[in-house]
């Protein structure tokens, strides 16, 4: 039966002392009346919510024995890193996504090509993208979107190197999946931008929906630290990709795989890795942690990481 929600807010002292009831450790209540009014009580509580007991199939409202808050704190900031990292290896898998798609569709289709119903598979909601495509183009503020209205006809129909620049990465994605791809008619779309990252042209559409989801994730400074995604991949033929070597594809860690993947013909890869190698080794000594994130217990020797 539903409840009415009477819960009173507490100030920063009341939060303090009602997790100190509840059994955490907090050994400076000044500082932690200061994080809790930068990060937010209930944006915490997400980190601290695997260190609450657990009998049989309870969650109780107190924590385990030594739960400290400078640990809680410690979690949160090493997952604001790591949505950081995360995001700015996204983005550059992206600006290399949006290069190989627009150069390969202008030449092949011509400047205005994309806006060809033809030159996508039947399946594909032309249509609708193109009106999403307008919306992108007519709600632009940038110079040479302007320019262009201002000096040829057509608009909001543009160049496609004009246009993919004002695209989501959802949009590139979507767009990716709309090419045609029948090797017994001797088109190969997809497969023309996916050699350049050396992956299949099915696994490459599957994981930039991946990608998307999990940028937007970092965009609305969501959790990843102990997150199940929503969105996950399918199970893929190499061992490598599968238990014990890759315990889930539930967990961020196969998405570090992904972006280490994508990464390569960038070549960003090495560098990304090594700077997220220094944020993880703390992190991961505390084997709750790195089973949150999906990380196998030698995670540093994994083939595709040293890759």
């Amino acid at each position: 039966m539903l409840k009415i929600y009477n819960k009173k807010p507490l100030s920063y002292i009341e939060q303090v002392n009602h997790l100190e009831d509840k059994g955490m450790i907090i050994h400076n209540r000044a500082w932690a009346e200061s994080v809790l009014s930068k990060y937010g009580y209930y944006r915490l509580s997400a980190y601290w919510y695997p260190y609450r007991v657990r009998q049989e199939y309870k969650i109780l409202d107190t924590f385990q024995p030594n739960t400290r808050f400078e640990s809680i704190v410690q979690l949160y900031e090493f997952d604001t890193e790591l949505r950081l990292q995360v995001f700015n290896a996204i983005e550059m898998i992206e600006t290399y996504l949006r290069t190989q798609i627009t150069y390969f569709m202008v030449h092949k289709y011509g400047a205005f090509g994309i806006y060809q119903v033809t030159n996508f598979h039947p399946k594909f909601k032309h249509s609708s993208f193109i009106n999403n495509c307008n919306k992108e183009v007519e709600r632009s503020k940038d110079t040479f979107i302007q320019h262009f209205e201002q000096n040829y006809i057509g608009f909001p129909k543009i160049p496609i190197w004009m246009l993919t620049e004002v695209l989501s990465l959802g949009s590139l994605s979507f767009l990716y999946q709309g090419l045609k791809n029948n090797k017994s008619e001797g088109i190969e779309d997809k497969k023309e931008v996916s050699q350049h990252f050396s992956v299949h042209h099915e696994k490459l559409a599957e994981w930039l929906h991946i990608l998307t989801y999990v940028r937007n994730t970092c965009a609305h400074h969501g959790r990843l630290w102990n997150k199940e995604l929503a969105i996950k991949s399918k199970v893929d033929k190499d061992p490598n990709w599968q238990p014990p070597i890759t315990p889930t594809n539930k967990r961020i860690f196969y998405v570090l795989l992904i972006l280490k993947t994508l990464l390569r013909p960038t070549g960003f890869d090495t560098e990304w890795c090594n700077q997220l190698n220094k944020l993880l080794k703390s992190i991961l000594k505390n084997e709750n942690w790195r089973v949150a994130m999906g990380f196998p217990e030698k995670w540093e020797d994994h083939p595709i990481w040293n890759l």
